[in-house]
This record gives C-alpha cells, sequence and structure tokens, in this order.
C-alpha cells in the first residue's frame, strides 16, 4: 500500500534547516573503504552548515579520510515525526578565523572530554520529511 499524501509531506530546505536548528543530537555516517560507520553526535547548525566537535579518534580520522558524509537528525511528538537528511562534505576546521566562527557558536561537549577539533559540513543537498501518525490500514481492504 502507497503512503497517503496526508501522511507524509516533503519539507523544504528553509524548514528542514529549521527543524536541525531546533535539536541537539544527530547521526554522522561515514564510510572508509566499503565499511559504514555511524555516531551520534550532538550539533549546532550555524549559518547553513551542520557543526560538531570531536576529539582525536575514528570519527576524525575517518572524515579526514573521506569527507563525503551523511548526516541526520530527527525529532518526534505524540502525532508525528520529522526526519532531516544532510548530504555534503566535511571540512576539520583548522584556520583561526574558521575556529573563532566556530566558537561564536556556543557549542559545548556533553561528555566531560576535551574536544578540541571542530567539524563543518556543507551540505550538498538537504532533504526532510514530516510523518503524521496514524493506525495502521486495515490489512484485509489493504491486500483485498
Amino acid at each position: 500500500m502507497a503512503v497517503s499524501d496526508e501522511s507524509v509531506t516533503i519539507l523544504g530546505e528553509d524548514e528542514s534547516w529549521g527543524l536541525l536548528a531546533s535539536v541537539a543530537l544527530g547521526r554522522l555516517v561515514v564510510c572508509v573503504g566499503s565499511r559504514p560507520e555511524i555516531f551520534p553526535v550532538n550539533f549546532v547548525v550555524q549559518r547553513p552548515t551542520v557543526l560538531f566537535r570531536t576529539a582525536e579518534g575514528t570519527k576524525l580520522l575517518s572524515v579526514v579520510i573521506n569527507k563525503n558524509v551523511v548526516f541526520e537528525a530527527d525529532g518526534h511528538s505524540l502525532d508525528e515525526g520529522w526526519s532531516v537528511i544532510v548530504q555534503g562534505t566535511a571540512d576539520v576546521l583548522s584556520t583561526a578565523a574558521e575556529i573563532d566562527e566556530a566558537d561564536r557558536a556556543g557549542l559545548r561537549p556533553w561528555v566531560a572530554t576535551l574536544k578540541l577539533n571542530y567539524v563543518r559540513i556543507h551540505a550538498s543537498t538537504i532533504s526532510g520529511r514530516r510523518f503524521l501518525f496514524g493506525p495502521e490500514p486495515d490489512r484485509e481492504s489493504t491486500f483485498a
């Protein structure tokens, strides 16, 4: 059965960025070789990019090896949910100007660890969908 037009709404770019900016936890997807990895990260939206901090380790090494990433965040209430996906490139910030701008975003680590590296994701594409929750359709009428 196809999902009804009322159940799923395709979101525009501005609304997708707005929803991303309304939450603080997302998932970074990287691929090194043929092995995909996914990492939960706290983040902020800054001048439509996704900005997160990380320590030395697998996440940082992954975006250095392959800048092509996917980022996803979502949210929900009792009645509806949404999901936004950003496909783009990740850059480790290195210049004083880049780091100063990132510092102004007020992004703080959630865990009491030193995370000296900022990573900024520049979107090639952003897509979002909103889902209205409801009861499951009747199986008899769906496959009749």
